[in-house]
């Protein structure tokens, strides 16, 4: 049974960094493409970045040159450091892996403010 864990989500200062994690396991990792959504309360669900299995990366406009998505084959882990945070950014994170079907994490919350 495929599972998706996140940490390091909380509270920060604007301007301040956060890195997320998000361990998986039940599939073979190194395969999967590997995702960072976020969804504001009463707004729909968006990408922030995603990274192939062979490392190619994207990135949603909103997070350009200040997020930085990674991943540890070795660990099963992906992780997105976020610098520079705005207020904008308050959201629950979600890990998505992808192949040829999609698991999710439960999502853990990041809340910028001061």
């Amino acid at each position: 049974q495929a599972q998706l864990v996140e940490s390091g989500g909380g509270l920060v200062a604007p301007g301040g960094s956060l890195r997320l994690s998000c361990i998986a396991s039940g599939i073979n990792f190194s395969s999967y493409a590997m995702g960072w959504y976020r969804q504001a309360p009463g707004k729909q669900r968006e990408l922030v970045a995603v990274i192939g299995s062979g490392g190619t990366t994207n990135y949603g406009d909103s997070v350009k040159g200040r997020f930085t998505i990674s991943r540890d084959n070795a660990k099963n882990t992906v992780y997105l450091q976020m610098n520079s945070l705005k207020p904008e950014d308050t959201a629950v994170y979600f890990c998505k892996a992808r192949r040829f079907t999609e698991y999710w994490g439960q999502g853990t919350q990041v809340t910028v403010s001061s």
